[in-house]
This record gives structure tokens, sequence and C-alpha cells, in this order.
């Protein structure tokens, strides 16, 4: 299984950018996919996930109200539509899937595949 990220980029406080992963490789099943981010000097942190069955989202409270994520069955792909950006939501955002389990998952450990990463960066 293949995560592919993309969208990142340089914007301004107060732009919007929408990521994009998109899953590849042999079928597997999912249950729930998720972006994190990381910022220099600070540990990997859950930014929001979809259940990919029932499309029930979660998201931090940092970017509540400001981010949106959402999924394509079709296409294997899931979005993160990040509006309002803030300086502080600078960082590398990966996408990850689990392949099984109920809920949202909201932890590390609960993401069973993971993508290499797309730089966000938000200049002030």
């Amino acid at each position: 299984v293949q995560l592919l990220e993309s969208g990142g980029g340089l914007v301004q406080a107060g732009g919007s950018l929408r990521l994009s992963c998109v899953a590849s490789g042999r079928t597997f099943s999912r249950s729930a996919m998720g972006w994190f981010r990381q910022a220099p000097g600070k540990e990997r942190e859950f930014v929001a996930t979809i259940n990919w069955s029932s499309g029930l989202t979660y998201y931090a409270d940092s970017v509540k109200g400001r981010f949106t994520i959402s999924r394509d069955n079709a296409k294997n792909a899931v979005y993160l539509q990040m509006s309002s950006l803030k300086p502080e939501d600078t960082a590398v955002y990966y996408c990850a899937t689990r392949s099984s389990g109920l809920g949202v998952p909201r932890t590390n450990s609960q993401y069973d595949y993971w993508g290499q990463g797309t730089q966000v960066t938000v200049s002030s």
C-alpha cells in the first residue's frame, strides 16, 4: 500500500490550501484515513480523521472550524481542505490509513500505513 500526498506549498496567513492523498497498491481494506502533522522540533500530532464507511469525522481542537476532511471512495483518496491558515499550521502533513477497527482513530499507533508527507508553510 502506498499513500501519496500532494497539495502542500507556501501560503500567506489567512489563505487556503487543499491537500490530497491517494492510496495505491494491492487491494486493501481500510476503516479510516487521517491526517497528521509534524512541525520542526515537535512530535507528530493528530489533525483530522474520517471513518471510511460512515463518513464520521473528528478534528483536533486546533483546526476545528478551519479544516475539513473528506473522502472519495472511487478514487481511494482523502482530502484536507485548510482555510484561515495560521503560521502555527506550518508543518509536514502526513496521510495515514488504518486497515480495520471502529470509530475515528486519533493516535499514531492506530494507523498502519503512512505517506511521505507534504510541506505546508504559512507565512505571517
